[in-house]
């Protein structure tokens, strides 16, 4: 599956509008995101821009350019992209003064390691017990749990916060003997840990193609031989109790699309951690799981990302 790569400029800078940038942008299908404060960007520059890569916000008094702009490189599937939500979403941007410019490509057939090697994958520690390592890496420290990936696309390196608290709510729970579903794979660190924590079996499904080969890869890198990597959707989802838990790390619209499915198909019990949206959408994922039938457990947040946990309390 392909992805579009965009880069987008804010003016005036401020980390507090990036956070709400990427609000904006997962509502209509951003999945990934890469922040930075960039220095170079000049007034010139922005003004220079033509045709698409301009981007304002329909109000008025536009603060004055700086030279000081924020700088969030964002990643959405080609195929699911919607130009007219997207462009809708950015007019509608809900901080008056802030000038929004963007260019965007097309990101594929890149050699992921190279890139992750030379600007920004390095090992990953969660809680002192949990090591997310690439192939490329020397020197790793040891843990409780070493996973070992080949991060063959830019998403699921554990570095996201979402990632990173799923990982500890993996590690926290009992999963020994448990059925474990891992929808939305990516790179399937969340399933591999479940696996390397007891799981008796572990189904992955993923829509994206390059996730489902590459999470096969990383299963084989770590030894885990009870899993099934499958490419579809919930929607090829058992109507019956099969798992005991879930684990749902995708997109806010997705996973309350989707919340009916997985209540189906979990035991009564049986546990769904999900994240991949922002604190702030908690109460709206809540009011859909309780409908679904499931009960809220506990949440976490991580810089207003958030993870919930709920308990099937219907079958």
């Amino acid at each position: 599956m392909k992805y579009l790569e965009f880069h987008f400029t804010l003016n005036p800078a401020s980390s507090d509008f990036t956070d709400v940038l990427e609000s904006v942008l997962v509502e209509v299908g951003f999945e990934s995101f890469v922040k930075k404060e960039d220095q170079d960007v000049l007034p010139s520059d922005l003004n220079e821009a033509t045709g698409d890569t301009v981007i304002r916000t329909p109000l008025a008094d536009l603060s004055p350019l700086s030279a000081d702009a924020s700088s969030l490189t964002a990643y959405v599937q080609r195929d699911i992209f919607d130009k007219t939500a997207f462009q809708a979403a950015i007019d509608a941007f809900p901080i008056p003064g802030i000038s929004i410019t963007y260019d965007m490509q097309e990101a594929e057939d890149r050699d992921w390691n190279a890139e992750w090697e030379q600007n920004y994958f390095q090992p990953l520690v969660v809680d002192e017990r949990c090591v997310v390592s690439a192939t490329f890496h020397k020197d790793v420290p040891s843990a409780e749990y070493n996973i070992k990936i080949n991060p063959r696309m830019s998403f699921g390196t554990g570095h996201h916060e979402t990632t990173r608290q799923m990982l500890r709510a993996i590690l926290a729970e009992d999963i020994e003997g448990k059925d474990v579903l891992d929808m939305g794979c990516g790179t399937c660190i969340l399933g591999i840990l479940a696996a390397m924590r007891g799981a008796r079996s572990l189904m992955a499904i993923d829509i994206d193609e390059w996730c489902v080969e590459n999470s096969r890869e990383n299963l084989a890198l770590n030894g885990i031989s009870c899993a099934e990597v499958l490419h579809g959707t919930a929607e090829m989802l058992p109507a019956t109790p099969n798992f005991d838990l879930i684990l749902a790390n995708i997109h806010l619209n997705i996973i309350r699309a989707d919340l009916p499915r997985y209540a189906a198909c979990l035991r009564s019990g049986g546990l769904l951690f999900t994240s991949g949206f922002y604190e702030s959408d908690l109460s709206a994922i809540r009011e859909a799981a309780e409908a679904a039938g499931l009960s809220f457990v506990r949440s976490t947040s991580e810089n207003n990302w958030c993870c919930a946990i709920f308990r099937n309390v219907v079958h």
